[in-house]
């Protein structure tokens, strides 16, 4: 009688040692699957805002990184608090990340650094304030704002009518969440940087300030979109600016009109203004453009010469022949304004 109760009570203890072994292995595997084993299909970079619910990231996720087990992404949220600590930033998601990590790395604030590039023509604060807008959190109206604000830039040595010389060109990486003070502690930097003592050097031997170094710059930039020419152009304004005389700079005029005319003429050449360098002698006040680190360098290291003038070259291929003398300056030009003509003609011709 005492056998089939013992064999009753070895079953039971086997039932509840698989049942016990099975729920083990359950939990085992998703331990596994949660916070060891690769969650994602795609690499994917996730914005998260400030106003960003913890529900909109794991769609993100499930659908953009291809999330294979929206299950762990919300188990691990729960368990790490994704709701109440979800922190701002950018996040790169890789595919062998686990979702365990990635939340971790949501709610730690484990940012993907972002690269902040300056590039190409950049001749207002307004068109400044949307490139960095558009690259970081911050918002290209606060920018602006910033741009705008005569004490906030005297705390960096510049003003509103100046600070295109604190921006120099190039990709910087930052966190995206960087606030407008942060960036501007950036650029401040890197101005500081690029700025070493033996620069400072090479523009006190041409007569300058790094200010004006860079005002210099900004006009051979509005120049020419050539690299090569950087150096020569900026040796023929500093010939004049050495000699006395006037620089008659045509992106000066421009600036003037707000970069508003197709074709500067004779009547734009008398507009009473401290940047009309045809009516006024020596250097604008303030850069006309945010000028690249190589037309710095160009005014820095010039090309030595005699050229004191230049016009566009016939070929138009966006090169300028130079001249010594007046009269071979206006041979140059005579060339050109034929050339210009024979192509309008030519265009006419063919119905252009």
């Amino acid at each position: 009688m005492g056998m089939p109760g013992k064999k009753k009570m070895i079953w039971v203890l086997a039932v509840t040692l698989c049942v016990a072994a099975g729920a083990a292995l359950f939990a085992g595997l998703r331990y596994y699957y949660d916070r060891k084993a690769p969650n994602f299909g795609a690499e994917y970079t996730l914005y998260v805002y400030p106003d960003t619910g913890a529900e909109a990231v794991l769609d993100s996720l499930t659908d953009r990184a291809e999330a294979r087990r929206r299950g762990s992404l919300e188990r691990c949220a729960a368990d790490i608090g994704l709701e109440e600590g979800l922190k701002p930033g950018k996040y790169v998601v890789k595919p062998d990340y686990t979702a365990a990590y990635v939340v971790r790395m949501l709610v730690n604030g484990w940012q993907t650094p972002q690269n902040l590039t300056l590039s190409g023509t950049i001749r207002s604060k307004g068109r400044l304030a949307k490139t960095i807008g558009l690259q970081m959190m911050a918002d290209s109206a606060e920018v602006a704002a910033a741009l705008a604000d005569s004490s906030f830039l005297a705390g960096y040595g510049f003003t509103p009518e100046n600070v295109f010389a604190l921006f120099l060109p190039d990709t910087y990486e930052l966190y995206w969440t960087a606030s407008v003070p942060d960036i501007f502690d950036r650029f401040k930097k890197e101005y500081d940087r690029f700025w070493t003592q033996e620069r400072v050097a090479l523009a006190a031997a041409q007569d300058l300030t790094p200010l004006e170094v860079s005002v210099m710059a900004s006009i051979v930039s509005g120049e020419t979109l050539q690299s090569r020419e950087y150096p020569v152009i900026a040796g023929v304004y500093l010939n004049r600016l050495h000699s006395g005389m006037k620089l008659q700079a045509d992106p000066t005029v421009c600036f003037c009109f707000d970069y508003t005319l197709d074709r500067v003429l004779k009547k734009h050449l008398t507009v009473d203004s401290p940047y009309n360098t045809y009516k006024y002698r020596g250097l604008p006040p303030a850069p006309i453009n945010v000028p690249p680190k190589a037309c710095i360098d160009a005014v820095l290291h010039p090309d030595e010469h005699g050229y004191l003038y230049f016009c566009a070259s016939p070929e138009f291929d966006g090169t300028h022949r130079f001249a010594v003398t007046y009269r071979e300056h206006l041979r140059n030009a005579r060339e050109f304004q034929r050339a210009l003509t024979a192509r309008q003609k030519a265009r006419q011709a063919s119905g252009q």
